[in-house]
């Protein structure tokens, strides 16, 4: 009994599976530590099985040396793509980190093993709030859309400008800073300006020490409006998550 070995198929399945697994364990919702690395290379087998037919026409094959760097090429396409899904969550985590300090929460900072993220009370519960959005919402699909339209832009082995995925992601760190003061910003104005008008309450009476009175103040004004953050929430997310599935494309350098 003879088998015929579809080398050509399986060169394929492992690049697409390399590429998706990378991306998989990189972007969220995918990358938090809940889903174990077993499932998350199931379930990048599974979608490699599903692309690997409609790209395996137009693969050439490679040789050994050129197929390793290819597998390579591929890791860091994956990788890459999801970091730049990763800096839209990024930004919602560094906007509650913002919330944090200012509202004097910052002191009581504590580390997430299931997310890994370090932060305090609103740093993780942004984060946490834009996971449940995301999933709530099915803007897994989107995500899932994004790595599979990366094929289109991205050929199998076709290799990646370095300096030009440098470029945009350096472009894309910079915009998630701006982007977590954009949905700050409303409170930190709040909380800045009640620090002003505790120095000048201090300034005018200074026997009555009105920064003993700030840190009680600004939690309370942090709680009583940290819920019209949450409101404009979910349209954050699926604005930052849309933003960062069109710059796919320009992440690999194509």
């Amino acid at each position: 009994m003879q088998f015929d070995l579809p080398l050509h198929w399986l060169e394929v399945l492992l690049l697409v599976a390399v590429r998706i697994t990378a991306f998989l364990v990189v972007a969220p919702p995918f990358s938090h530590n809940a889903i174990p690395l077993r499932i998350k290379g199931m379930l990048a087998v599974g979608m490699a099985l599903a692309v690997a037919p409609t790209l395996s026409g137009s693969y050439q094959s490679l040789d050994t040396a050129a197929y390793i760097g290819a597998l390579l090429f591929e890791l860091l396409a994956g990788a890459g793509m999801g970091f730049m899904l990763l800096l839209a969550f990024a930004a919602i985590q560094s906007a509650g980190n913002l919330v944090d300090l200012f509202g004097g929460f910052s002191m009581a900072q504590g580390f997430d093993p299931q997310s890994m993220v370090q932060g305090a009370q609103f740093a993780r519960l942004f984060h946490f709030a834009a996971l449940a959005l995301l999933v709530a919402s099915e803007g897994y699909q989107l995500v899932l859309a994004g790595i599979f339209r990366s094929f289109s832009a991205l050929p199998l082995g076709a290799g990646i400008a370095m300096d030009s995925m440098a470029q945009s992601l350096a472009s894309a760190v910079g915009t998630m800073f701006v982007a977590a003061v954009q949905i700050a910003g409303p409170l930190l104005v709040v909380l800045v300006l009640a620090d002003i008008g505790l120095g000048l309450l201090t300034r005018a009476a200074p026997a009555l020490n009105a920064f003993a009175m700030g840190f009680p103040l600004k939690i309370f004004i942090t709680l009583a409006l940290a819920g019209t953050v949450f409101v404009v929430l979910p349209s954050i997310v699926s604005a930052l998550v849309r933003q960062a599935l069109q710059l796919l494309p320009a992440v690999v350098g194509r």
